[in-house]
């Protein structure tokens, strides 16, 4: 049994009440992304009493990421630690009594609808066009509600999308390439944080099938003081929404993806490595770090963070080809 002390402040609320606390301990939500909107969102619900939280992110913590992304810490960009199991670390000491389950990997084609199959809600905390429209087409082929956020700069936006209605590809038909990025714009911390809380009140709203959910797409000025939302119709003719799932297609998995500002590189790999040997290998050419997460290597010009998966960040490059040539040189396949 749900034990509702520790939500009195919410479950008083009228909107929610103890019946509809009880119904969050129930509820399953993945997070995609643990970054500036995904760590906000997933210490909101974890504070709010949803009983499992899968935190789904590819990357590591660096200094860089403190000014936004809100349960991380000096010590855990200083060890590099995976930001998925920084993230249920510290989640682990707000609500030990939720299940919490980090999952250090990309989210892409070959893993996407076992990621998200079992969950009640997806929530987006990507960067990335790319990662939406793939979570667009398995929340729709899976008949999953997901909540869409972005932000650069003091703008930000907001909608959630449901089976029955408009699906991202509706919004926007093709995948939105402006060149611009938060290494490049820059972004309000506060920003993410209204995007993020956005994003986790339309998720309670969902998981407790509430009226005032708003399924418009909110826009928001934070600096200007400019505030919208249109209506957004569902199109006949979208592809995602007459069952064709395009990104779910894994033959782009291996393609190199190039990592928001950072001259960096995800490069999939062919499998799991090897990293004890590895590591004794590159010792004789550069610096090693070790640990049960990864390894990250310096040296030679070269520079990459490796995981068990075989998948690696390429550091430092300006191309895939650069990239896989990095990979190939240094890891290997």
């Amino acid at each position: 049994m749900t034990d509702l002390s520790r939500y009195a402040r919410q479950s008083v609320f009228n909107k929610i009440g103890a019946d509809g606390q009880r119904k969050l301990a129930q509820s399953r939500v993945a997070i995609v992304g643990m970054g500036a909107l995904g760590t906000v969102a997933a210490s909101e619900l974890a504070r709010a009493g949803v009983g499992f939280l899968r935190l789904i992110d590819r990357d590591y913590v660096e200094l860089t990421n403190l000014q936004r992304q809100m349960l991380f810490d000096e010590a855990d960009a200083a060890d590099g630690t995976p930001k998925a199991i920084a993230a249920a670390e510290h989640l682990r000491k707000i609500n030990s009594a939720i299940i919490l389950e980090p999952v250090v990997s990309d989210f892409n084609a070959r893993n996407a609808e076992t990621l998200t199959r079992d969950v009640d809600v997806v929530i987006d905390g990507t960067d990335n066009a790319a990662a939406r429209y793939l979570i667009n087409d398995v929340c729709r082929k899976l008949a999953k509600p997901w909540v869409y956020g972005g932000a650069l700069g003091s703008v930000g936006a907001v909608m959630t999308f449901l089976p029955d209605g408009a699906c991202f590809r509706c919004l926007f038909p093709d995948a939105q390439s402006g060149g611009e990025s938060c290494a490049t714009v820059g972004v309000l911390n506060m920003l993410t944080g209204v995007v993020a809380s956005l994003q986790a009140a339309d998720t309670l709203k969902i998981l407790l099938n509430s009226p005032s959910l708003d399924r418009r797409y909110r826009t928001f000025d934070l600096w200007n003081n400019v505030f919208d939302a249109i209506e957004v119709a569902q199109n006949p003719d979208c592809p995602c929404c007459n069952g064709d799932y395009t990104h779910l297609n894994a033959s782009a998995v291996d393609v190199p993806v190039s990592l928001c500002g950072r001259d960096a590189y995800q490069v999939a790999g062919r499998g799991a490595v090897d990293s004890d040997a590895l590591a004794q290998r590159l010792r004789g050419i550069g610096n090693v770090k070790l640990n049960a997460f990864m390894l990250v290597f310096e040296g030679g010009g070269a520079g990459f963070t490796l995981f068990p998966d075989g998948r690696a960040i390429v550091k430092n490059v300006k191309s895939a080809d650069a990239a896989l040539s990095v990979y190939a040189e240094y890891i290997g396949g």
